[in-house]
């Protein structure tokens, strides 16, 4: 049983984004789609019992977890209307937008909810999907400036996204999240061309470092900073013939031969990425948008 409100989901998401985006739901099994089925019923009776923020936003994350990416949005939406200074609902609906490719949507959501952050103290964000140790590794504030700033890479912003990754880094305070945003931050600084502060910024990032969830990341900065090397990397997520084990891993590899003038291998491995089954990785979506550069320069 899903409530009544995702009944109203098309019209609500049809005022942001075309009715027609492509959606791809995760393949999953029979038992961790009836998982994900039941906890979507729980958390729907939990909002009509106390139908509060926090537990209107965990139907919202429910949802978008069984692949109903844009019954989430509209969750999301009834959120805003009922919670309209709840930043953490711009900020769900903008993950959501850059997962169906409305990018200019999701740089909205995510604008507002930084509006709606501005001066308050952060708070760290409980995950839905646990890690290993069951740590929480990121926060309200640094998600929203971390997922503003791919939003704004996916476009070909990058001088916005610059400016996102660096308020991102001021409240990013552990090594996950470290990790993660200086991955990206390295990105779009070479995708700007700005190759002296991206080597600065590695050479002062020790890797060194225990991390819980993010080593797809480590890993990139390793290879980034001559600590590790492509083929060996790639070696450890080849899957079939024409696809990758891990779109994000995947990604950042193509991205550093890229980088380094090799753009047949990278457009390469983009295709191996985006011929896999990861359509909501950021990875995967990343390695479409650029190939799609590639076809109209």
């Amino acid at each position: 049983m899903i409530i009544a409100l995702l009944v109203s989901a098309v019209s609500v998401f049809a005022q942001n984004c075309p009715e027609n985006a492509k959606v791809v739901a995760p393949s999953m099994s029979a038992d961790a789609r009836a998982e994900n089925v039941k906890n979507i019923e729980a958390a729907t009776l939990r909002y009509e019992a106390e139908p509060t923020a926090d537990n209107l936003i965990w139907v919202g994350r429910r949802v978008a977890y069984l692949g109903r990416y844009k019954d989430a949005i509209g969750v999301f939406s009834k959120g805003i209307e009922q919670f309209p200074k709840d930043a953490r609902f711009y900020r769900h609906r903008g993950h959501r937008y850059i997962t169906i490719r409305c990018f200019d949507d999701a740089i909205k959501d995510f604008e507002k909810a930084a509006a709606l952050i501005k001066g308050k103290p952060d708070e760290i964000e409980p995950d839905g999907m646990p890690n290993a140790r069951n740590i929480p590794t990121s926060t309200l504030q640094s998600n929203i400036w971390y997922h503003l700033g791919l939003a704004y890479y996916l476009k070909g912003h990058f001088g916005k996204a610059l400016k996102a990754y660096e308020n991102c880094q001021k409240v990013s305070k552990n090594n996950d999240m470290r990790v993660a945003t200086t991955y990206w931050h390295y990105m779009t600084l070479r995708r700007m061309g700005k190759r002296s502060k991206a080597e600065k910024l590695l050479k002062d990032f020790a890797t060194d470092i225990e991390i819980i969830e993010n080593a797809d990341y480590l890993n990139l900065l390793k290879l980034n900073k001559g600590e590790a090397r492509a083929e060996n990397l790639l070696s450890t997520i080849r899957g079939d013939a024409s696809t990758l084990g891990s779109a994000s891993l995947g990604y950042g590899i193509g991205n550093y031969f890229l980088y380094n003038g090799d753009m047949e291998k990278a457009v390469t491995i983009f295709r191996q990425i985006d011929a896999g089954n990861q359509w909501s990785s950021f990875g995967f979506i990343a390695a479409e948008t650029d190939l799609l550069r590639t076809r109209n320069p």
